[in-house]
């Protein structure tokens, strides 16, 4: 069993390798400071992101010069560490946490997980470590331009689904604002009764991460939309950018009862939202079939490749 992270002294403001502390609400500029200059490709690389799932994984962090270390230990399985974000070269770096996690947490085999092409390049030619490509964990980016328009024969069957709902359903779409909060939160409990979150761990885990991130909205700075039906939410969906080129969705809830609401929601968000980005990530399947064949659906214009990195 993984020994519990060293943890920072409480009057250090910003711990410093090989310390750690749990991530708050209060990290967030550092974080966004370090992160938008890194401008990462991969979806966990926001703080929202981090920040939402903090329950679920346990994450903490540290800094070791301008680079930022982020650790998950929830004590689900073995801890492991997210790549460094900073600039070349992270070779050493890299290293040191690897031994780091194996002698002082106790984790017999160590990896860096989700770590980016540019890690792996770095890492290329190095002994001493094994880069591997994680499929599961490769997010999908698509053109914002073909989510909105859904030309062309390949996106038939999103069209039909929603001129299929618009008529038998006709709806509007407004920004989420403080005054649909709630709303989505009912919502959301209706899709976890549907889906029997009780009875997963991972489902229970996002179920945190949408309350996490709906209570904090507004200290977040998300973006956000809803599709209303008879002026109740039956759809919802928020984001933010994650480089200046791409905005990243956290999250995509709708009522499971309404066929197409996904599509609408999905549509119209990147049309009200994101149309002067050039792209959008929809984040990783998880190795779910029936997400990989909806993501897949959508012909993203490319996949961002994920790596793990353990010692040789």
């Amino acid at each position: 069993m993984a020994k519990s992270l060293p943890s920072s002294n409480s009057v250090e403001p910003e711990p410093v390798f090989p310390r750690f502390k749990p991530l708050a609400l209060s990290d967030r500029e550092i974080f966004r400071t370090i992160l938008w200059d890194f401008q990462a490709e991969t979806s966990e690389l926001s703080f929202t992101n981090l920040f939402i799932w903090q329950s679920y994984y346990g994450y903490q962090w540290s800094l070791d010069r301008d680079r930022l270390l982020v650790v998950s230990a929830a004590g689900r399985g073995q801890t492991w560490a997210l790549p460094p974000v900073g600039p070349p070269p992270r070779v050493d770096l890299c290293r040191q946490v690897l031994v780091w996690l194996r002698e002082e947490c106790g984790v017999a085999d160590p990896a860096i997980e989700r770590a980016d092409s540019r890690l792996a390049a770095e890492l290329a030619g190095h002994p001493g470590f094994v880069v591997e490509p994680i499929r599961d964990h490769f997010d999908y980016v698509y053109r914002t331009d073909d989510l909105i328009n859904l030309a062309g024969g390949k996106y038939h069957a999103q069209r039909n689904h929603i001129n299929s709902l618009a008529r038998s359903h006709p709806f509007r779409y407004e920004p989420l604002g403080e005054e649909h909060l709630s709303a989505c939160l009912y919502l959301c409990a209706r899709w976890c009764q549907v889906k029997r979150c009780e009875c997963d761990l991972s489902l229970l885990g996002e179920w945190e991460a949408v309350t996490a991130a709906l209570a904090n909205y507004q200290a977040l700075e998300l973006q956000g939309g809803v599709i209303l039906i008879n002026d109740q939410v039956r759809a919802f969906s928020c984001g933010e950018l994650l480089n200046e080129a791409t905005a990243v969705i956290h999250l995509e809830k709708a009522d499971p009862e309404l066929r197409g609401l996904y599509a609408v929601i999905n549509q119209q968000f990147c049309r009200q939202a994101w149309a002067e980005v050039n792209f959008v990530n929809r984040e990783q399947d998880l190795g779910q079939a029936g997400l990989r064949t909806a993501k897949i659906s959508y012909h993203p214009h490319h996949l961002v490749e994920k790596f793990r990195i353990r010692l040789a």
